[in-house]
């Protein structure tokens, strides 16, 4: 388990940059608020489905965590699957951490 990361998050939430939940984190994105989704590793693929086609239409990148809905609820106090960065260097870093790429931040 990569605790950096639950770091990060956590970081978020003390910083009010976190928005935790699957309709909050839709109206971020909507908003242009939103930007990196960051998806738990047991959420559905229903809703994972949902997530990728509301960020491909915003064009907010999506990254999957390696971690439960309940690690994430230890990290921050909420249960919760899907989750939405609105500070754009930590979504940066979270983003480059969860990723295999080595590309520049695109979006």
């Amino acid at each position: 388990m990569n605790s950096r990361i639950l770091s990060l998050v956590s970081l978020s939430k003390r910083a009010g940059k976190l928005v935790l939940g699957f309709d909050p984190v839709k109206e971020s994105a909507q908003k242009q608020t939103a930007r990196l989704i960051l998806l738990a590793a047991d959420i559905s693929p229903k809703t994972e489905k949902e997530i990728h086609f509301i960020a491909q239409k915003n064009q907010i990148p999506v990254a999957k965590m390696p971690h439960s809905m309940d690690e994430v609820w230890q990290s921050v106090n909420k249960r919760a699957g899907v989750l939405a960065i609105t500070e754009q260097g930590l979504a940066q870093k979270l983003y480059h951490m969860l990723s295999n790429e080595k590309e520049d931040w695109i979006l």
